[in-house]
């Protein structure tokens, strides 16, 4: 039988060619000797498993599928960058630098935008031990287990450091074409990364480029080398430029090059690169001061305009949608695009027959930006003018504007089919009460069937009922079920936004729930007192309390409430038991949800965290624990049963 040393041996001449293969792009073996060294080493492993160790390469894939990702609260917030998207733009944020700094010329650091997901990756004595996604910056999910089957990304470092890496997860465009069911290469990878079964993950060949590290460095590049000395893949094409005109060559460089990357940038990252002068110049409440993102113009292409449609949304907004001739843009094939509203198809005098130039919309949504040329050149032969329906196309209601001077026409009528089913795929959705696998088809089935009006009905929802639609098994039932039953912790605010109240998106949600903290204190607000709600105003606030006056709102979070949704942040504390005491909870509990738990400990002052460290007051156990059962006990931290937790509350 091999020795530990043995094993210990083999991992590290995996993890070197690993390295040779995946970041520096030098192999030194062929694939088949790869997978003749991984098998020997699952081998070893199968018959010594008390030697198996998280950061064997054996451990990039492997457990069981996940049943919802854990937030992550950042230990430093993930900022986006303000953009710049010409010279003169460019020149002025240099200005602004400068002379914030009191200098001539400042030395930035610029590399290319990547266009994919940032991520957060935290080391405790060199492990890997936590990888989220950067969410709205200051809170991400834990998707510690699909991040492992990125083999760019180091398991071990080399050293036993404690520090936090930041990145950019994307698919490379080979990759992507393989593939199908995705628009382009960042929602593939943004996609694949979200997959509860970390399996999946692995077949999509995920990459990483790194770009920060937080471990007291003195400049940007400085920090650069530390992660490239320790394993992590860099994008080769980063480059110290003194002063704006060197900065600027490189963005004019770049906007030719780029197609010559088997992956999609959309721009150019500059950052100063002194650490002491990004303190000096600090952040704003969106952005930091010392970087900017210059955004190149989007791709355009053109094509020919085969029909306009009309589709109704779920607040009864009716949008033209432009059927194209299959075109290709910025390597995505496009047979469809926005037209906005009546007033911009007129404006651009868009006919169908035409040759229209198409774009993304912030490399996103293809839009139609204006007529190129009629079939005939002159334009004499050319279709007549498009009429915009008066009437709603799904339920034939007369269509109105809110106001005189607004561009867009609704459908009033709430009861509206293609409204309905809009509000309710949008109540369950990942941002409002994100019930996994609810996807479209499931939701336009269950109210095609008559199943579910409201978003109230989904709680409400039986296995009987639902085992007589198509294509839904024994398995299939429990799953949805299972994730209703989680989505009643989703929280105040994402019911709010899922509810689809006007003027009521992600922000403004979160700050009545910041203010309320519950529905019934929110339901009894004056008008004055919503709108004294940051975000909010006169305008919005007057809406607002018209809609939760309305008895079929009302009734609606009655029957929510009465289901068992919480329609709480869950900081109106019982006591201050827990005040102060952070809880990692692992394993199924006797009587208590996972959130149950969580919510129980946020209400006596506590916190929830899904990593466990020196800084845990309490492991929270259940049945079937994983890995944090382990790492607790290594690291002294308490590990407590339900029976004890309970007495503690």
């Amino acid at each position: 039988m091999s020795s530990q040393k043995d094993i210990v041996s083999l991992r590290r001449k995996i993890q070197r060619h690993e390295y040779l293969y995946y970041v520096a792009d030098s192999p030194e073996i062929s694939d088949q000797e790869y997978d003749k060294l991984l098998k020997e080493l699952q081998e070893l492993e199968a018959a010594q498993p008390e030697l198996i160790t998280p950061d064997s390469p054996t451990q990039r894939v492997g457990g069981q599928p996940l049943s919802k990702f854990a937030a992550v609260v950042h230990q430093q917030p993930l900022y986006s960058l303000d953009n710049v998207f010409s010279p003169a733009e460019l020149a002025e944020f240099d200005a602004r630098v400068r002379k914030g700094l009191g200098a001539d010329e400042v030395e930035y650091i610029c590399e290319l935008k990547i266009d994919g997901l940032a991520i957060s990756l935290t080391y405790e004595q060199g492990l890997f031990t936590l990888g989220a996604t950067r969410g709205d910056g200051k809170k991400g999910e834990n998707v510690t287990e699909n991040l492992r089957t990125v083999r760019s990304i180091p398991l071990r470092l080399p050293e036993p450091l404690d520090i936090v890496v930041r990145g950019e997860i994307y698919m490379k465009r080979s990759e992507f074409n393989r593939l199908e069911g995705f628009a382009n290469p960042r929602n593939a990878a943004a996609g694949s990364l979200r997959q509860l079964d970390p399996r999946i993950t692995a077949a999509r060949n995920l990459d990483m480029f790194c770009y920060g590290v937080l471990a007291g460095q003195r400049t940007q590049e400085e920090g650069y080398q530390l992660i490239s000395r320790l394993g992590f893949k860099l994008n080769p094409h980063r480059r110290i430029c003194r002063g704006l005109a060197a900065v600027q060559a490189y963005v004019q460089e770049w906007a030719s090059r780029r197609k010559e990357l088997d992956y999609d940038m959309d721009g150019v990252v500059i950052k100063v690169n002194s650490i002491q002068d990004q303190q000096t110049l600090g952040f704003t409440t969106k952005f930091p001061r010392w970087a900017a993102a210059y955004k190149y113009a989007p791709e355009q292409a053109v094509t020919r305009l085969e029909a306009i449609d009309i589709q109704v949304g779920r607040t009864g907004a009716l949008t033209p949608v432009a059927r194209l001739t299959p075109v290709e843009l910025n390597g995505v094939i496009v047979a469809n695009a926005t037209l906005h509203n009546a007033d911009e198809i007129k404006r651009k005098d868009v006919r169908v027959g035409d040759e229209v130039l198409i774009q993304r919309a912030g490399e996103v949504i293809p839009e139609v930006v204006g007529t190129v040329r009629s079939p005939d050149g002159a334009g004499a032969n050319r279709s007549s003018q498009f009429v915009f329906p008066r009437n709603c196309p799904a339920c034939g209601a007369a269509v109105l504007k809110d106001t005189e001077d607004e561009a867009v026409w609704r459908c009033p009528n709430a009861d509206c089919p293609a409204r309905v089913r809009g509000a309710l795929r949008h109540f369950v959705s990942k941002n409002a009460a994100d019930i996994e696998g609810c996807g479209e088809q499931i939701v336009e089935q269950l109210h095609r069937a008559g199943l579910v009006k409201t978003p109230a009905d989904f709680y409400y929802l039986q296995s009987a009922d639902l085992l007589e639609l198509e294509r839904m098994g024994e398995k299939s039932v429990n799953n949805l079920l299972e994730a209703i039953e989680r989505s009643k912790n989703a929280g105040l605010a994402r019911i709010l936004f899922g509810l689809g109240i006007r003027h009521t998106g992600q922000f403004v949600a979160a700050q009545l729930a910041n203010k309320f903290h519950s529905i019934d204190k929110l339901l009894a607000a004056s008008e004055a007192e919503l709108a004294g709600t940051d975000g909010v105003g006169e305008v919005v606030a007057r809406a607002l309390y018209t809609a939760l006056a309305a008895p079929e709102l009302r009734e609606i979070l009655r029957r929510l409430q009465k289901a068992g949704v919480v329609l709480s942040d869950n900081r109106e504390q019982v006591s201050d038991a827990l005040s102060g005491q952070t809880f990692v909870l692992t394993g199924s509990l006797p009587t208590l949800s996972r959130g149950e738990a969580e919510a129980l400990i946020k209400s006596r002052g506590g916190s929830v965290s899904s990593n466990v460290s020196k800084k845990t007051s309490f492991v929270l156990l259940g049945e079937n624990p994983g890995s944090k059962y382990a790492r607790a006990q290594k690291l002294g931290v308490p590990v407590i049963d339900e029976a004890a937790f309970k007495k503690m509350l």
